[in-house]
């Protein structure tokens, strides 16, 4: 008989505390704990503490070294959530939706999307976009696939943005950003990211939203945070200004590989501890 692995089928995805119905309902409520997640350990590590983990097309910077999110595909993707759903128990896992899979027409959307939930067995897709995503969105979710909707500060259309800069810090910008919002919460998203926006939109936009809005780099305002795991760890030298670093492990992490290199190079690792003996000695 074989031992193979099987794909994720309906009857094999693991049943989940989280679903999107219940981050729906999270509005106004507790504060919904979002993080990314790209790989097993993590995943394990953050899901008890986490309502919703994002697998972010942002593993193209954070683990491949790229300069934007523009060059991640739905192959990697799909690998880094099934990496993640391994991990994870309770939490609600979401996919990022990469650029090109889903904003060519809603069919493509459909398709792309239900291969992303069908071979990893996360709950819903996350795709960025605002007014001009709300058909898509609605028509994801009138065939069964929850949608996590990201306006304000859009890292995939860096470039028609000219960069990275906060949105919505003159009131003349509010009003197509609160547009987007409403629009995509209208056509069905369970919930909204809301990035890079100043604190009085966010404010606005939570309160005149039905859905949850999870802000990253939006204020306490919102209905829930998210940030990515390894920036509120400290393993970038770079720090955006909303990230608040709870820990500093990447000074832990170089500080240890010192140690490692030093007692390689004097021979005092590996010691006796750390060593084979043969068989019938005394350790």
């Amino acid at each position: 008989m074989s031992t193979a692995p099987k794909p994720y089928g309906v009857d094999a995805r693991p049943k989940r505390q989280a679903t999107a119905k219940k981050i729906a309902s999270m509005k106004g409520t507790t504060p919904i704990v979002c993080l990314t997640a790209y790989i097993t350990p993590m995943a394990a590590r953050l899901d008890s503490y986490c309502d919703l983990l994002l697998v972010g097309d942002s593993v193209g910077m954070v683990l491949y070294g790229m300069d934007s999110t523009l060059g991640v595909d739905l192959d990697t993707m799909i690998r880094h959530g099934r990496a993640v759903c391994r991990g994870a128990k309770q939490a609600l896992v979401v996919i990022d939706m990469p650029f090109g899979t889903y904003e060519e027409s809603k069919e493509q959307a459909f398709r792309n999307a239900a291969k992303a939930l069908s071979e990893t067995g996360a709950g819903a897709v996350k795709l960025e976009g605002g007014v001009e995503m709300a058909e898509t969105v609605s028509f994801l979710s009138k065939r069964g696939i929850p949608v996590l909707g990201h306006v304000g500060l859009m890292p995939q259309s860096v470039h028609a943005h000219g960069g990275y800069a906060a949105r919505g810090r003159d009131v003349n910008e509010w009003a197509p950003i609160i547009a987007d919002a409403q629009a995509i919460a209208a056509a069905g998203a369970f919930a909204v990211v809301v990035e890079g926006v100043a604190e009085p939109l966010a404010r606005k936009i939570t309160e005149e939203v039905a859905c949850p809005i999870i802000g990253i780099g939006a204020s306490n305002a919102c209905d829930g945070q998210i940030l990515v795991t390894e920036d509120m760890l400290g393993l970038f030298a770079m720090n955006p200004k909303f990230v608040k670093r709870f820990a500093e492990l990447g000074q832990g992490i170089e500080a240890a590989i010192s140690d490692y290199a030093d007692e390689v190079r004097d021979r005092s690792f590996p010691s006796e501890e750390y060593t084979y003996k043969m068989k019938g000695s005394n350790s």
